[in-house]
């Protein structure tokens, strides 16, 4: 090991001694595990009490902090196409000259991961959404028109697309492979803030509060859709094969699913993880053709053509949008919020998974490709929604009513041929989009615990089976429960956000010294 990478070293070696016991940093697990036990006995006590104090903080978080993280995500995703162009683009990453991780694999685990189980739902439910009650940029399109339908599907693009996807992995991506592979400092959260506090954020309690509210951030952003799973498998099991939905049937759908992801987080990112997203491509590629070949084929080309089309024309205006921040609040900025959560976290996982990759590779897979192929999941699935209540008003938006996330899905695969089959196998699919969220992100957290990233097992297993325990507690309290952490959410993507903020400057510089040093 060289001098320099001695010296930067420094400070893992020290936090090493200081803070850790038995490989775990303590500082950092009971920070994020102690909140997260507060937040699960609080909502057990008093689930109304609980929900009025985060819709406050909700609320604030989106008032102050919205339009930031509106200009933070479109900064990112411009400055990471930037960096695709000329020398640095073709700057190698990782300290390996080959990639580690064949090229189909490689997609199709970033692409499970960060697409994760909310991209089924969603995309059956949040284009219906805003066909019936359309978005206030679109606010003058005659009701129930086919250019509504393609209005809703844009706005749908919009946060589900570029700027989503760009924020989780793009630019911190390349901060988090230079620092750590070439430099030596621990796969953490807090390696993001060293360009700018140097050693006293990785050995002070800056570096623990910050490595704690991005793993507490991340741990309530899978927590929500693994209780979520369970609530919506059970009520997809019950209208197929009449199996009561009680909270039996949601805690044995919860604990099959615990053991798949956290077996799968066991064997690793090179056997588990791939194999799971493997699994996820094939079956989701299997659906996508059979609608596409026996749904609404005409419909949802050309609304895929069309919505994409708006999507690119009103980009800033809606990346931009803040003329009604109520409906923002609950749309664009909620889910800003929710990425902006997992963005630490997916990038570490994003530089664990590409080694040997370009930044070029990286960006534009992260930020275009992966985005593309996203918005036309959600118009396979949502498009033909939308293409079966223009034929027949009601079918689908009358069982979506009241917000019901899977009967709107049902809905749309029940006007299928074969429904019956094409609803189970996108319960399948929900469960292991899921399930490879879980085991990834169960992955992560562990590299946050033990700042390498080859953590120990029983770091694993410990925290695969909390965020499992924890969704199987707020559910026995109903769907407020959850609903009261999807909000909470929002609240801790506050302190993330600034986590995040270096990395506008800091992946520029790093990306035109790695280029320098390459000879480039």
């Amino acid at each position: 090991m060289s001098n320099s990478t001695q010296a930067a070293a420094a400070p893992q070696a020290a936090m090493t001694d200081k803070k850790l016991l038995a490989g775990v940093d303590l500082p950092v697990f009971l920070i994020s595990g102690g909140v997260l036990a507060l937040f699960a006995a609080l909502a057990l006590y008093d689930i109304d009490l609980m929900s009025g104090w985060v819709n406050t903080a909700f609320a604030t978080s989106t008032k102050y902090f919205g339009a930031y993280w509106q200009v933070l995500l479109l900064l990112t995703f411009v400055i990471g196409l930037f960096l695709t162009i000329g020398r640095t683009g073709s700057v190698v990453l990782g300290g390996v000259k080959v990639p580690e991780m064949p090229t189909f694999q490689w997609i199709s685990v970033i692409m499970c991961t960060l697409l994760a189980g909310g991209g089924v739902f969603w995309a059956a439910a949040e284009p219906m959404a805003h066909f019936t009650s359309a978005p206030p940029l679109f606010a003058g399109t005659e009701a129930g028109s086919v250019q509504a339908a393609y209005n809703a599907l844009a706005q749908s693009f919009m946060h589900w697309g570029f700027l989503a996807w760009a924020i989780l992995g793009s630019l911190t991506g390349i901060v988090f492979m230079y620092l750590h592979y070439e430099k030596g400092l621990p796969l953490k959260p807090r390696t993001l803030l060293y360009p700018v506090f140097g050693d006293k954020v990785m050995t002070g309690p800056l570096g623990a509060i910050v490595d704690a509210s991005c793993v507490l951030a991340v741990v309530a952003g899978t927590v929500g859709p693994i209780g979520f799973l369970g609530l919506q498998v059970s009520f997809g099991l019950e209208k197929l094969f009449g199996i009561p939905n009680t909270y039996g049937t949601q805690v044995t759908i919860l604990v099959a699913l615990i053991a798949i992801y956290t077996i799968s987080a066991v064997t690793g990112v090179t056997r588990g993880i791939q194999i799971l997203s493997r699994a996820n491509v094939f079956l989701a590629f299997l659906l996508m053709a059979f609608i596409l070949v026996f749904g609404p084929t005409a419909f949802i080309i050309d609304s895929y053509l069309h919505s994409f089309g708006i999507y690119l024309d009103q980009f800033i205006p809606m990346a931009t949008f803040r003329a009604s921040p109520g409906w923002l609040d609950w749309w664009t900025v909620f889910f800003w919020g929710w990425f902006l959560g997992y963005g630490p976290l997916m990038a570490m996982f994003v530089a664990r998974i590409s080694k040997g990759r370009t930044i070029r590779e990286m960006v534009l897979l992260i930020s275009i490709v992966a985005p593309v192929i996203t918005c036309f999941w959600f118009t396979i699935v949502g498009g033909s929604g939308l293409a079966f209540e223009l034929a027949n008003p009601g079918v689908i938006s009358e069982p979506f009513t009241g917000f019901n996330l899977p009967a709107a899905l049902l809905a749309i695969t029940e006007q299928l041929p074969m429904g019956f089959v094409v609803s189970v196998l996108f319960l399948i699919l929900t469960t292991i989009f899921v399930a490879t969220t879980g085991d990834s992100m169960t992955y992560a957290v562990s590299m946050v615990m033990t700042g390498t990233d080859h953590p120990q097992t029983s770091v694993r297993v410990f925290w695969g089976i909390m965020m499992g325990l924890v969704a199987a507690l707020l559910i026995s309290i109903g769907s407020g429960g959850i609903s009261a952490l999807q909000s909470f959410i929002v609240v801790t993507a506050v302190p993330v956000s600034l986590v995040l903020l270096p990395s506008l400057w800091a992946a520029p510089q790093i990306a035109r010294k790695m280029a320098d040093d390459q000879g480039l």
